[in-house]
């Protein structure tokens, strides 16, 4: 769902992943001409075949989504050294930066944009919109496109990563983020409270313990926060099942799999910290934003997070890095990990299909390069030091996080027990929206009501998940 704001998923459409985007800010940086754009535009000077990464000679124009707004000023400042210095590998490729911001940040528009196959050339995508995107036969299977030339580093990426992007065996996209959920905390709350921010709680029975005594500092102070609205519960509800080795829809993607003995657990957990400890805090109902606001002045103690929220709360809420820590989801199961990436628009030539995978792998899939530029991104006052993206392995994994800690812009100690001990990520469930909405009964009912009946709960939401499982 999510996670930048939302990068993980079309979850929530309150969450913002990207902001609102320009139409002249990328004037300098090359426009699409009336003959050199749609599917017939471009120019086809370069081998057909697929395997061979693009001639430098071949011209195309090639249309992008999500380009940085004039209000993002560093951000924008590094996509345009970023084409710029693409330019002089290719000089006659023309990236025409779109102003997107409804396809990007918004799901009707998004799936409106794919109905009418309106999509530019490389469009913006949340690993969760792959069989949207194919049910609209919207993305080229770029299989072949994608070798050890054409994409470099392409074995050190991480297979889970990448197998988001398959269906089938196929390709049809490439990465720019992922993410995995841990337990953030406020390192300060933990000290007060005499435990180690150093050693955050490993299973849910230590994030109970350490919740009470947290919440026992008083003064409006909550042990551990949760969601339970905006399909958000639901998402979140997702991830303790996957903590703890449990599911909400089986193997199959057809039948509900969270009324069981897992999901009685996880629910008569949270019911326990709500209304026996009195560890949660009477504010229920809550929404993404809100508990991160709580956690930034000091008022919670913990709640499941990926880990650029740690970047928004210190950007936009003006807290310090230093005051956070993360450590591996309790339960260490499982963990709820998803991300985004760019796919390339069916139809369009063979040039401009090689020239988009050019792009993608210069700006998002080279150590030091682009994105990866950490050096850059410190230089532009950007933050360094968050544990993820990185879907890397081997020697560009260790390469890329020594970079990061060389200009890191905040204590990356506080993040080692995450990175330390890595939990396997486990995709989102099918219809994930749908079915988050109907967890949020779950969840909402436990968080605001003490006689709650769990079982009832439980069964309830499995008849519902199933009819909407049975319309896929």
């Amino acid at each position: 769902m999510r996670s930048a704001r939302f990068r993980r998923s079309r979850r929530a459409a309150a969450i913002s992943l990207v902001s609102a985007l320009s139409l002249t800010a990328l004037a300098a940086c090359g426009t699409s001409s009336s003959d050199d754009s749609g599917n017939g535009g471009s120019q086809q000077n370069g081998s057909s075949d697929p395997t061979k990464p693009l001639d430098p000679q071949a011209k195309v124009t090639l249309s992008i989504d999500c380009m940085p707004s004039a209000a993002k000023v560093p951000e924008l400042k590094e996509w345009k050294e970023d084409v710029a210095a693409f330019k002089k590998m290719y000089p006659n490729v023309t990236i025409d930066g779109r102003s997107t911001p409804g396809q990007c940040l918004e799901p009707p528009r998004f799936t409106a944009m794919l109905k009418a196959k309106s999509q530019p050339d490389v469009f913006y995508t949340y690993f969760t919109d792959l069989p949207q995107v194919l049910d609209n036969d919207g993305a080229e299977d770029i299989t072949a496109y994608v070798n050890d030339k054409s994409v470099p580093a392409l074995k050190d990426i991480d297979p889970n990563v990448l197998n988001s992007l398959k269906q089938d065996g196929k390709l049809y996209g490439l990465p720019t983020s992922n993410y995995t959920m841990g337990l953030l905390i406020n390192r300060k709350l933990f000290k007060d409270a005499g435990l180690n921010p150093d050693a955050p709680p490993r299973t849910w029975e230590e994030v109970r313990a350490a919740a009470k005594k947290i919440a026992g500092l008083g003064k409006g102070v909550s042990g551990f926060g949760e969601y339970s609205a905006g399909n958000q519960g639901g998402w979140h509800f997702t991830a303790q099942m996957y903590s703890v080795g449990g599911d909400v829809v089986d193997a199959s993607g057809k039948k509900a799999a969270f009324n069981n003995e897992l999901g009685k657990k996880v629910a008569e957990n949270l019911r326990a910290m709500r209304w026996e400890d009195d560890s949660m805090g009477k504010t229920q109902l809550l929404k993404w934003g809100e508990l991160q606001k709580q956690i930034a002045t000091d008022k919670l103690g913990m709640f499941l997070a990926a880990p650029d929220d740690i970047a928004y709360m210190a950007q936009q809420l003006g807290a310090k890095y230093e005051n956070f820590g993360m450590g591996p989801i309790p339960g260490g199961e499982n963990t709820l990990a998803g991300g985004n990436n760019y796919m390339i628009k069916k139809g369009i030539s063979s040039d401009k299909i090689k020239a988009a995978v050019a792009w993608l792998n210069f700006k998002n899939l080279t150590v030091g390069k682009g994105q990866f530029d950490w050096a850059r991104t410190k230089a532009d006052g950007l933050p360094v030091g968050i544990p993820q993206p990185n879907f890397w392995l081997n020697e560009s994994r260790t390469t890329d996080d020594a970079a990061r800690i060389d200009h890191a812009t905040m204590p990356v100690e506080n993040f080692k027990t995450f990175m330390d001990n890595p939990v396997a990520g486990k995709a989102e469930p099918p219809k994930a929206q749908e079915v988050y909405k109907i967890l949020d009964n779950i969840m909402s009912a436990i968080l605001t009501n003490k006689d709650a009946d769990i079982d009832k709960l439980l069964s309830s939401a499995e008849t519902q998940v199933n009819q909407v499982l049975a319309n896929q």
